[in-house]
Protein backbone atom coordinates (compact mmCIF):
# COMPACT_ATOMS: atom_id res chain seq x y z
CA UNK A 1 0.00 0.00 0.00
CA UNK A 2 1.44 3.47 -0.90
CA UNK A 3 2.84 5.50 1.99
CA UNK A 4 0.48 8.32 3.07
CA UNK A 5 1.50 11.89 2.27
CA UNK A 6 1.24 14.32 5.19
CA UNK A 7 -1.06 17.34 4.79
CA UNK A 8 -2.17 16.14 1.38
CA UNK A 9 -5.09 18.56 1.29
CA UNK A 10 -2.66 21.50 1.32
CA UNK A 11 -0.60 19.92 -1.46
CA UNK A 12 -3.82 19.69 -3.48
CA UNK A 13 -4.63 23.36 -2.95
CA UNK A 14 -0.99 24.24 -3.72
CA UNK A 15 -1.39 22.51 -7.08
CA UNK A 16 -4.56 24.52 -7.69
CA UNK A 17 -2.51 27.64 -6.88
CA UNK A 18 0.01 26.77 -9.62
CA UNK A 19 -2.74 25.97 -12.13
CA UNK A 20 -4.42 29.32 -11.41
CA UNK A 21 -1.07 31.09 -11.86
CA UNK A 22 -0.65 29.53 -15.32
CA UNK A 23 -4.26 30.45 -16.09
CA UNK A 24 -3.49 34.12 -15.51
CA UNK A 25 -0.09 33.89 -17.20
CA UNK A 26 -1.74 32.62 -20.39
CA UNK A 27 -4.42 35.28 -20.08
CA UNK A 28 -2.01 38.19 -19.58
CA UNK A 29 0.34 37.13 -22.40
CA UNK A 30 -1.72 39.04 -24.95
CA UNK A 31 -1.61 42.34 -23.05
CA UNK A 32 2.19 42.13 -22.85
CA UNK A 33 2.52 41.22 -26.52
CA UNK A 34 -0.14 43.70 -27.67
CA UNK A 35 2.23 46.55 -28.71
CA UNK A 36 4.30 44.21 -30.89
CA UNK A 37 1.26 42.46 -32.38
CA UNK A 38 -0.64 45.71 -32.99
CA UNK A 39 2.34 47.18 -34.82
CA UNK A 40 2.84 44.07 -36.97
CA UNK A 41 -0.81 43.75 -38.00
CA UNK A 42 -1.78 47.42 -37.84
CA UNK A 43 -4.44 46.91 -35.18
CA UNK A 44 -6.27 49.97 -33.90
CA UNK A 45 -7.45 50.34 -30.29
CA UNK A 46 -10.89 49.31 -31.47
CA UNK A 47 -9.46 46.16 -33.06
CA UNK A 48 -7.65 45.31 -29.82
CA UNK A 49 -10.82 45.85 -27.79
CA UNK A 50 -12.61 43.36 -30.06
CA UNK A 51 -9.97 40.73 -29.27
CA UNK A 52 -10.30 41.38 -25.51
CA UNK A 53 -14.10 41.34 -25.69
CA UNK A 54 -14.01 37.98 -27.49
CA UNK A 55 -12.31 36.51 -24.44
CA UNK A 56 -14.70 38.16 -21.96
CA UNK A 57 -17.83 37.00 -23.78
CA UNK A 58 -16.68 33.38 -23.92
CA UNK A 59 -15.45 33.54 -20.33
CA UNK A 60 -18.79 34.85 -19.08
CA UNK A 61 -20.89 32.32 -20.99
CA UNK A 62 -18.74 29.37 -19.98
CA UNK A 63 -18.69 30.14 -16.26
CA UNK A 64 -22.03 28.47 -15.66
CA UNK A 65 -21.49 25.85 -18.37
CA UNK A 66 -18.17 24.79 -16.88
CA UNK A 67 -19.82 24.52 -13.47
CA UNK A 68 -22.41 22.13 -14.88
CA UNK A 69 -19.68 20.13 -16.61
CA UNK A 70 -17.56 19.68 -13.49
CA UNK A 71 -20.60 18.73 -11.41
CA UNK A 72 -21.29 15.98 -13.94
CA UNK A 73 -17.82 14.58 -14.70
CA UNK A 74 -16.02 15.41 -11.46
CA UNK A 75 -13.08 17.58 -10.42
CA UNK A 76 -10.26 15.39 -11.73
CA UNK A 77 -11.59 15.02 -15.28
CA UNK A 78 -13.02 18.52 -15.28
CA UNK A 79 -9.77 20.30 -14.45
CA UNK A 80 -7.86 18.08 -16.89
CA UNK A 81 -10.33 19.02 -19.64
CA UNK A 82 -10.27 22.77 -18.99
CA UNK A 83 -6.50 22.93 -18.47
CA UNK A 84 -5.87 21.07 -21.71
CA UNK A 85 -8.37 23.25 -23.58
CA UNK A 86 -6.96 26.59 -22.51
CA UNK A 87 -3.33 25.47 -22.92
CA UNK A 88 -3.98 24.38 -26.51
CA UNK A 89 -5.96 27.57 -27.18
CA UNK A 90 -3.18 29.73 -25.77
CA UNK A 91 -0.57 28.01 -27.95
CA UNK A 92 -2.81 28.36 -31.01
CA UNK A 93 -2.43 32.16 -30.79
CA UNK A 94 0.95 31.56 -32.47
CA UNK A 95 -0.93 30.64 -35.66
CA UNK A 96 -2.85 33.94 -35.83
CA UNK A 97 -2.71 35.84 -39.08
CA UNK A 98 -5.04 38.75 -38.40
CA UNK A 99 -7.93 40.15 -36.41
CA UNK A 100 -10.39 37.31 -37.08
CA UNK A 101 -8.03 34.56 -36.04
CA UNK A 102 -6.93 36.42 -32.90
CA UNK A 103 -10.59 36.90 -31.91
CA UNK A 104 -11.30 33.22 -32.58
CA UNK A 105 -8.38 31.89 -30.56
CA UNK A 106 -9.10 34.39 -27.78
CA UNK A 107 -12.69 33.16 -27.66
CA UNK A 108 -11.44 29.57 -27.33
CA UNK A 109 -9.10 30.63 -24.52
CA UNK A 110 -11.97 32.24 -22.62
CA UNK A 111 -14.04 29.06 -22.94
CA UNK A 112 -11.32 26.98 -21.31
CA UNK A 113 -10.09 29.41 -18.68
CA UNK A 114 -13.59 29.92 -17.28
CA UNK A 115 -13.53 26.40 -15.86
CA UNK A 116 -10.68 27.01 -13.41
CA UNK A 117 -12.65 28.72 -10.64
CA UNK A 118 -15.77 26.50 -10.46
CA UNK A 119 -13.53 23.42 -10.57
CA UNK A 120 -11.13 24.72 -7.92
CA UNK A 121 -14.00 25.74 -5.63
CA UNK A 122 -15.52 22.27 -5.97
CA UNK A 123 -12.15 20.70 -5.15
CA UNK A 124 -11.96 22.78 -1.98
CA UNK A 125 -15.46 21.67 -0.98
CA UNK A 126 -14.35 18.03 -1.34
CA UNK A 127 -10.99 18.33 0.43
CA UNK A 128 -11.54 20.79 3.28
CA UNK A 129 -13.79 21.12 6.32
CA UNK A 130 -15.76 24.37 6.38
CA UNK A 131 -13.47 26.09 8.89
CA UNK A 132 -10.50 25.79 6.49
CA UNK A 133 -12.22 26.58 3.21
CA UNK A 134 -11.75 30.34 3.36
CA UNK A 135 -7.98 29.96 3.62
CA UNK A 136 -7.91 27.22 0.96
CA UNK A 137 -9.85 29.41 -1.48
CA UNK A 138 -7.53 32.33 -0.69
CA UNK A 139 -4.48 30.22 -1.50
CA UNK A 140 -5.63 28.93 -4.89
CA UNK A 141 -7.12 32.30 -5.88
CA UNK A 142 -3.85 34.09 -5.07
CA UNK A 143 -2.28 32.14 -7.92
CA UNK A 144 -3.91 34.68 -10.23
CA UNK A 145 -1.72 37.38 -8.71
CA UNK A 146 1.42 35.32 -9.24
CA UNK A 147 0.48 34.80 -12.89
CA UNK A 148 -0.17 38.51 -13.28
CA UNK A 149 3.23 39.32 -11.76
CA UNK A 150 5.15 36.81 -13.86
CA UNK A 151 3.55 37.62 -17.20
CA UNK A 152 5.23 41.00 -17.98
CA UNK A 153 8.88 39.98 -17.43
CA UNK A 154 8.54 36.41 -18.71
CA UNK A 155 6.53 37.15 -21.84
CA UNK A 156 8.57 40.25 -22.63
CA UNK A 157 11.78 38.20 -22.41
CA UNK A 158 10.33 35.44 -24.60
CA UNK A 159 9.25 37.98 -27.22
CA UNK A 160 12.65 39.64 -27.17
CA UNK A 161 14.51 36.33 -27.39
CA UNK A 162 12.27 34.26 -29.65
CA UNK A 163 9.40 36.38 -31.01
CA UNK A 164 5.77 36.72 -30.01
CA UNK A 165 4.65 33.46 -31.64
CA UNK A 166 7.15 31.46 -29.57
CA UNK A 167 5.97 33.30 -26.45
CA UNK A 168 2.42 31.98 -26.93
CA UNK A 169 3.68 28.48 -27.70
CA UNK A 170 5.87 28.29 -24.61
CA UNK A 171 3.38 29.80 -22.14
CA UNK A 172 0.66 27.53 -23.52
CA UNK A 173 2.95 24.54 -23.11
CA UNK A 174 3.37 25.17 -19.37
CA UNK A 175 -0.16 23.93 -18.85
CA UNK A 176 0.74 20.43 -19.93
CA UNK A 177 3.42 20.18 -17.25
CA UNK A 178 0.79 20.93 -14.64
CA UNK A 179 -1.67 18.58 -16.35
CA UNK A 180 0.72 15.68 -15.71
CA UNK A 181 1.08 16.73 -12.05
CA UNK A 182 -2.68 17.08 -11.67
CA UNK A 183 -3.50 13.65 -13.09
CA UNK A 184 -0.85 12.04 -10.88
CA UNK A 185 -1.96 13.83 -7.70
CA UNK A 186 -5.70 14.35 -7.69
CA UNK A 187 -8.35 11.92 -6.54
CA UNK A 188 -11.38 12.41 -4.33
CA UNK A 189 -10.40 12.01 -0.65
CA UNK A 190 -12.32 8.75 -0.24
CA UNK A 191 -10.49 7.29 -3.25
CA UNK A 192 -6.96 8.65 -2.70
CA UNK A 193 -4.43 5.90 -1.92
CA UNK A 194 -1.98 8.29 -0.20
CA UNK A 195 -4.39 10.02 2.16
CA UNK A 196 -3.87 9.14 5.82
CA UNK A 197 -6.74 7.98 7.99
CA UNK A 198 -6.23 10.94 10.33
CA UNK A 199 -6.42 13.52 7.55
CA UNK A 200 -9.42 11.81 6.00
CA UNK A 201 -11.23 12.02 9.32
CA UNK A 202 -10.34 15.73 9.57
CA UNK A 203 -11.65 16.40 6.06
CA UNK A 204 -14.83 14.52 6.89
CA UNK A 205 -15.26 16.17 10.30
CA UNK A 206 -18.23 18.27 9.25
CA UNK A 207 -18.98 16.90 5.78
CA UNK A 208 -21.19 14.06 7.00
CA UNK A 209 -23.50 16.61 8.56
CA UNK A 210 -23.29 18.75 5.41
CA UNK A 211 -24.31 15.79 3.24
CA UNK A 212 -27.37 15.29 5.42
CA UNK A 213 -28.31 18.97 5.71
CA UNK A 214 -27.39 20.02 2.15
CA UNK A 215 -28.94 17.52 -0.25
CA UNK A 216 -28.07 17.63 -3.93
CA UNK A 217 -30.50 19.93 -5.74
CA UNK A 218 -31.67 19.90 -9.33
CA UNK A 219 -30.54 22.68 -11.66
CA UNK A 220 -33.95 24.35 -11.54
CA UNK A 221 -34.13 24.06 -7.77
CA UNK A 222 -30.78 25.86 -7.49
CA UNK A 223 -32.08 28.68 -9.69
CA UNK A 224 -35.02 29.09 -7.30
CA UNK A 225 -32.81 29.72 -4.27
CA UNK A 226 -32.26 33.34 -3.37
CA UNK A 227 -28.80 32.52 -2.03
CA UNK A 228 -27.35 31.72 -5.45
CA UNK A 229 -28.59 35.07 -6.73
CA UNK A 230 -27.11 36.74 -3.67
CA UNK A 231 -23.66 35.44 -4.59
CA UNK A 232 -24.13 36.31 -8.28
CA UNK A 233 -25.37 39.85 -7.54
CA UNK A 234 -22.61 40.42 -5.03
CA UNK A 235 -19.98 39.50 -7.59
CA UNK A 236 -21.71 41.46 -10.38
CA UNK A 237 -21.42 44.61 -8.27
CA UNK A 238 -17.87 44.05 -7.01
CA UNK A 239 -15.69 42.09 -9.44
CA UNK A 240 -15.92 44.94 -11.94
CA UNK A 241 -13.86 46.98 -9.45
CA UNK A 242 -10.96 44.54 -9.81
CA UNK A 243 -11.20 44.56 -13.60
CA UNK A 244 -11.09 48.36 -13.54
CA UNK A 245 -7.98 48.60 -11.40
CA UNK A 246 -6.15 45.90 -13.36
CA UNK A 247 -6.96 46.97 -16.92
CA UNK A 248 -7.28 50.74 -16.55
CA UNK A 249 -4.63 51.62 -13.94
CA UNK A 250 -1.70 51.92 -16.42
CA UNK A 251 -3.75 54.07 -18.78
CA UNK A 252 -5.05 56.21 -15.89
CA UNK A 253 -1.54 56.80 -14.56
CA UNK A 254 -0.41 57.84 -18.04
CA UNK A 255 -3.39 59.97 -19.09
CA UNK A 256 -4.37 61.53 -15.77
CA UNK A 257 -1.15 61.51 -13.75
CA UNK A 258 1.40 61.99 -16.51
CA UNK A 259 3.62 59.08 -15.49
CA UNK A 260 6.18 57.79 -17.95
CA UNK A 261 6.24 54.21 -19.19
CA UNK A 262 9.10 53.41 -16.80
CA UNK A 263 7.23 54.94 -13.85
CA UNK A 264 4.08 53.01 -14.73
CA UNK A 265 6.07 49.78 -14.91
CA UNK A 266 7.42 50.52 -11.44
CA UNK A 267 3.92 50.56 -9.87
CA UNK A 268 1.69 48.45 -12.17
CA UNK A 269 2.49 45.30 -10.17
CA UNK A 270 1.03 46.75 -6.97
CA UNK A 271 -2.63 45.68 -7.46
CA UNK A 272 -1.54 42.07 -7.91
CA UNK A 273 0.53 42.07 -4.70
CA UNK A 274 -2.06 43.85 -2.58
CA UNK A 275 -4.95 41.69 -3.75
CA UNK A 276 -2.80 38.65 -3.01
CA UNK A 277 -2.22 39.91 0.53
CA UNK A 278 -5.95 40.54 0.92
CA UNK A 279 -6.76 37.03 -0.29
CA UNK A 280 -4.45 35.35 2.19
CA UNK A 281 -5.19 37.59 5.17
CA UNK A 282 -8.94 37.36 4.57
CA UNK A 283 -8.83 33.57 4.37
CA UNK A 284 -6.60 33.29 7.43
CA UNK A 285 -8.65 35.73 9.51
CA UNK A 286 -11.92 33.98 8.69
CA UNK A 287 -10.44 30.68 9.90
CA UNK A 288 -9.05 32.47 12.98
CA UNK A 289 -12.50 33.79 13.89
CA UNK A 290 -14.05 30.34 13.54
CA UNK A 291 -11.37 28.86 15.80
CA UNK A 292 -12.43 31.51 18.31
CA UNK A 293 -15.97 30.10 18.18
CA UNK A 294 -17.43 32.66 15.79
CA UNK A 295 -20.20 31.18 13.70
CA UNK A 296 -19.79 30.54 9.98
CA UNK A 297 -22.21 33.38 9.26
CA UNK A 298 -20.51 35.88 11.57
CA UNK A 299 -17.00 35.17 10.32
CA UNK A 300 -17.93 35.40 6.63
CA UNK A 301 -20.09 38.53 7.04
CA UNK A 302 -17.43 40.27 9.14
CA UNK A 303 -14.86 39.87 6.37
CA UNK A 304 -17.35 40.94 3.70
CA UNK A 305 -18.07 44.14 5.63
CA UNK A 306 -14.37 44.87 6.05
CA UNK A 307 -13.75 44.28 2.34
CA UNK A 308 -16.60 46.51 1.15
CA UNK A 309 -15.63 49.27 3.58
CA UNK A 310 -12.00 49.15 2.48
CA UNK A 311 -12.90 49.58 -1.17
CA UNK A 312 -14.21 53.05 -0.28
CA UNK A 313 -10.56 54.05 -0.62
CA UNK A 314 -11.37 54.46 -4.31
CA UNK A 315 -13.03 57.79 -3.48
CA UNK A 316 -9.89 59.66 -2.38
CA UNK A 317 -7.81 57.76 -4.97
CA UNK A 318 -9.62 59.60 -7.74
CA UNK A 319 -9.74 62.96 -5.97
CA UNK A 320 -6.24 63.49 -4.62
CA UNK A 321 -3.82 65.56 -6.69
CA UNK A 322 -0.83 63.48 -5.56
CA UNK A 323 -0.05 60.51 -7.83
CA UNK A 324 1.80 58.54 -5.16
CA UNK A 325 -1.05 59.01 -2.70
CA UNK A 326 -3.54 57.93 -5.35
CA UNK A 327 -1.61 54.67 -5.84
CA UNK A 328 -1.61 54.15 -2.05
CA UNK A 329 -5.39 54.49 -1.90
CA UNK A 330 -5.76 52.14 -4.87
CA UNK A 331 -3.57 49.65 -3.00
CA UNK A 332 -5.93 49.80 -0.03
CA UNK A 333 -8.90 49.27 -2.34
CA UNK A 334 -7.37 46.25 -4.08
CA UNK A 335 -6.23 44.77 -0.75
CA UNK A 336 -9.82 45.09 0.46
CA UNK A 337 -11.12 43.54 -2.73
CA UNK A 338 -8.87 40.55 -2.02
CA UNK A 339 -10.62 40.07 1.35
CA UNK A 340 -14.06 40.47 -0.21
CA UNK A 341 -13.32 38.27 -3.22
CA UNK A 342 -12.06 35.38 -1.11
CA UNK A 343 -15.27 35.33 0.92
CA UNK A 344 -17.44 35.53 -2.20
CA UNK A 345 -15.61 32.58 -3.77
CA UNK A 346 -16.03 30.63 -0.53
CA UNK A 347 -19.78 31.21 -0.10
CA UNK A 348 -20.90 28.54 -2.63
CA UNK A 349 -18.94 25.91 -0.65
CA UNK A 350 -20.57 27.13 2.57
CA UNK A 351 -24.14 27.13 1.27
CA UNK A 352 -24.48 24.22 -1.15
CA UNK A 353 -23.71 20.54 -1.35
CA UNK A 354 -20.29 19.74 -2.87
CA UNK A 355 -22.23 18.12 -5.71
CA UNK A 356 -23.75 21.51 -6.62
CA UNK A 357 -20.77 23.79 -5.94
CA UNK A 358 -19.59 23.74 -9.57
CA UNK A 359 -22.86 25.09 -10.95
CA UNK A 360 -23.29 27.68 -8.21
CA UNK A 361 -19.71 28.92 -8.58
CA UNK A 362 -20.23 29.08 -12.32
CA UNK A 363 -23.40 31.14 -11.96
CA UNK A 364 -21.63 33.56 -9.66
CA UNK A 365 -18.76 33.79 -12.16
CA UNK A 366 -21.24 34.64 -14.89
CA UNK A 367 -22.49 37.50 -12.73
CA UNK A 368 -18.91 38.66 -12.24
CA UNK A 369 -18.20 38.48 -15.98
CA UNK A 370 -21.30 40.44 -16.89
CA UNK A 371 -20.38 43.10 -14.36
CA UNK A 372 -16.90 43.33 -15.86
CA UNK A 373 -18.21 43.66 -19.43
CA UNK A 374 -20.74 46.38 -18.53
CA UNK A 375 -18.37 48.36 -16.32
CA UNK A 376 -15.52 48.18 -18.83
CA UNK A 377 -17.75 49.45 -21.64
CA UNK A 378 -19.11 52.29 -19.49
CA UNK A 379 -15.63 53.24 -18.33
CA UNK A 380 -14.47 53.95 -21.86
CA UNK A 381 -17.50 56.12 -22.64
CA UNK A 382 -17.44 58.04 -19.34
CA UNK A 383 -13.69 58.69 -19.42
CA UNK A 384 -13.91 59.98 -23.00
CA UNK A 385 -16.82 62.30 -22.22
CA UNK A 386 -16.12 63.29 -18.61
CA UNK A 387 -13.15 62.02 -16.59
CA UNK A 388 -11.95 59.15 -14.43
CA UNK A 389 -13.46 60.60 -11.25
CA UNK A 390 -17.00 59.22 -11.74
CA UNK A 391 -15.48 55.77 -12.32
CA UNK A 392 -13.52 55.92 -9.06
CA UNK A 393 -16.70 56.96 -7.25
CA UNK A 394 -18.59 54.01 -8.76
CA UNK A 395 -15.73 51.62 -7.94
CA UNK A 396 -15.90 52.76 -4.32
CA UNK A 397 -19.68 52.58 -3.89
CA UNK A 398 -20.70 49.53 -5.93
CA UNK A 399 -19.24 47.03 -3.41
CA UNK A 400 -21.47 48.56 -0.73
CA UNK A 401 -24.47 47.81 -2.94
CA UNK A 402 -23.05 44.32 -3.36
CA UNK A 403 -22.89 43.95 0.42
CA UNK A 404 -26.54 45.02 0.69
CA UNK A 405 -27.51 42.46 -1.98
CA UNK A 406 -25.64 39.70 -0.14
CA UNK A 407 -27.25 40.59 3.19
CA UNK A 408 -30.76 40.73 1.73
CA UNK A 409 -30.50 37.53 -0.29
CA UNK A 410 -28.24 35.58 2.11
CA UNK A 411 -29.42 36.69 5.58
CA UNK A 412 -27.56 33.77 7.16
CA UNK A 413 -24.59 31.82 5.79
CA UNK A 414 -25.25 28.16 6.60
CA UNK A 415 -25.65 24.88 4.69
CA UNK A 416 -29.03 25.01 2.97
CA UNK A 417 -31.38 22.23 4.04
CA UNK A 418 -33.77 22.48 1.11
CA UNK A 419 -35.15 24.84 -1.49
CA UNK A 420 -37.96 25.70 0.83
CA UNK A 421 -35.55 26.32 3.66
CA UNK A 422 -33.39 28.48 1.46
CA UNK A 423 -36.23 30.70 0.44
CA UNK A 424 -37.87 30.89 3.86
Amino acid sequence: MPKPIRNLRWIVVGTLFLITAVNYLDRQSLSVAAPVISKEFGFSNTDYSKIVTSFLVAYTIMQVMSGLIVDRIGVRKGMATFLSWWSISGALHALSTGLTSFCFFRFLLGMGEAGNWPTSAKAVSEWFPSRERGLAVAIFDSGSSLGGLLAPPLVAWLIYAHGWRAAFLLTGGLGFVLLALWLWLYQRPEEHPRLSVEEFQLIQSDQIQEQVSTPQLSKWAILRTREVWGVACGRFLSDCVWWFYVYWLPKYLSDQRGLSLLQIAAVSWIPFVTVDAGNLIGGWFSAFLMRRQWSLNASRKCLLCLGAAGMLAGLPAGLTSNAALSVCFISIATFSYGIWGTMMLTLPTDLFSPRNVGMVSGLSGTGAGLGGIVFTALTGVIVDRLSYQPIFVAAALLPLLGLVAVQLLIPKVHPLESVGGAAA
